[in-house]
């Protein structure tokens, strides 16, 4: 499904095919994050998700430090 013309109070909306396409990370990544609330004007509209095209990619907040791994 494609929102090339949603438009709601002069926002454009995008899939999340479109999305994944621009960002470079899975559908199912930015499911999750859509779940998440980590993707700020993201709606559902019924089984699909409605991101406005002008959403930043939200920041990857695993830890990269290598703090946590463990050492034998």
């Amino acid at each position: 499904m494609t929102f090339y013309s949603l438009r709601k109070d002069c926002v454009e909306y995008l899939s999340i095919k479109q999305i994944s396409e621009k960002w470079g990370i899975s559908i199912r990544r930015i499911q999750v994050l859509c779940s998440e609330g980590r993707i700020s004007g993201a709606t559902k509209i019924g089984f699909y998700w409605a991101i406005p095209a002008d959403a930043e990619k939200p920041s990857d907040e695993r830890v990269k430090s290598g703090k946590y791994i463990k050492e034998k």
